[in-house]
């Protein structure tokens, strides 16, 4: 379902982050997907850019001021070029940010500008994703259109466990597979 498709990752700063290189690679060769990724400045303490970028064998983006090619309008570009948008893991101050409407880094810039599907997988602390500020602002983000991959219940960073861990890669990609089916067919060339 993804052969083919250009799926733009966002990557957050939160600890599960470090699975995304892995999350790309499986895009990529199992899936056959094209991805290209953006990083906020916080993201790049969770996981290096080199890393990300050998994982894409592509530049990311990783600053509104970025000097590469199609910058300063990156996100312009990358929002039109879209099949799909993945945002993972998105934290509490992510999703918190694109509820109200601010854009001040490369991946929120991506989702204000883009008019593709948007999946979002959070993943914190199981008390913040309790949180009813938290619980708002997903229902506000479900409620024009984003789709949401719920966290799983596991181990957390802390050595607790509890629901907020984000979902698991297979997860993830069967729920970026089931968003697919809804676009229209790739023109052959």
């Amino acid at each position: 379902m993804l052969a083919g498709r250009i799926v733009v990752v966002g990557i957050t700063g939160g600890v599960a982050a470090h699975y995304l290189p892995e999350l790309i690679g499986q895009l990529r060769f199992r899936h056959m997907a094209i991805v290209h990724a953006a990083m906020t400045p916080a993201a790049e303490h969770f996981v290096s850019p080199l890393t990300v970028a050998t994982a894409c064998e592509a530049p990311v983006w990783r600053s509104v001021f970025d000097t590469a090619e199609r910058a300063p309008l990156a996100h312009i570009h990358w929002a039109r070029q879209a099949d799909l948008v993945l945002v993972a893991p998105a934290t509490f101050d992510f999703i918190g940010k694109v509820a109200s409407g601010l854009a001040d880094d490369p991946v929120s810039l991506l989702l204000a500008a883009t008019t593709a599907p948007v999946l979002l997988a959070p993943a914190m602390h199981a008390t913040m994703w309790a949180n009813p500020i938290l619980q708002r602002n997903v229902a506000t983000l479900e409620g024009i259109g984003y789709r949401i991959v719920p966290p799983e219940t596991g181990l957390q960073a802390t050595g607790e466990v509890g629901e907020g861990r984000m979902a698991g890669i297979g997860t993830i990609l069967s729920a970026l597979s089931e968003m697919s089916k809804t676009l229209p067919d790739k023109q052959k060339g």
